[in-house]
Order: structure tokens, then sequence, then C-alpha cells
């Protein structure tokens, strides 16, 4: 028997997919989209740009910009009792209303 991959996109089927009005690239201003230190983003994953990703697990969390590294930028945010650091490009953030 063969061991089962554990990639990094292993186990996101159904998160990572996006409906049929949505299918192919995004637009464009969601890349060019800035945010100021201390802004609330919410992270949702756009399946159509793989760079500067984060985990899946962190899909749908809601966290504070605390900083800058490269074009992306660095958000913090709480899983459990757990502070997290995600660096993650602006294409995956929205932000929080």
């Amino acid at each position: 028997m063969t061991k089962r991959s554990q990639g990094l996109r292993s186990g996101s089927r159904h998160k990572l997919s996006r409906s049929f009005k949505e299918k192919g690239l995004s637009p464009i201003t969601r890349s060019l989209q800035t945010f100021e230190l201390g802004d609330t983003v919410n992270v949702v994953i756009d399946s159509s740009y793989q760079k500067g990703q984060p985990h899946h697990r962190f899909h749908g969390l809601t966290g504070k910009v605390t900083g800058n590294q490269g074009k992306a930028y660095v958000v913090s945010t709480r899983v459990g009792k757990m502070l997290k650091e995600l660096i993650v490009r602006p294409e995956h953030l929205r932000k929080a209303k």
C-alpha cells in the first residue's frame, strides 16, 4: 500500500473551490488594495492566486494587520488561546466591517 500524500492543500477540496460564477482570475484591484497598521481584516483565501496563500486552516479567521513584509502583510490572529502571525498577500485579505 502506498502512503497518502499530505501536501499543503490536502483536505481542502471544498474549502478552496469556487462557484461557477467566480471561476478564473480575480480582479486586479484585489491585489492592489492596501491596509494600514491596526486594520482588522478577514482571511479569505482566493484559490486563483497560489502565491502568498496562508494554510487553509486559517481560512475565515479575523485578525489585525501588525506589519508589512515585502508585498505581503503580517496578520496577528488568535487560534484558540494561541496568538499566530500569518504572512499573507493582499489577494487573500478583505477589510472587516
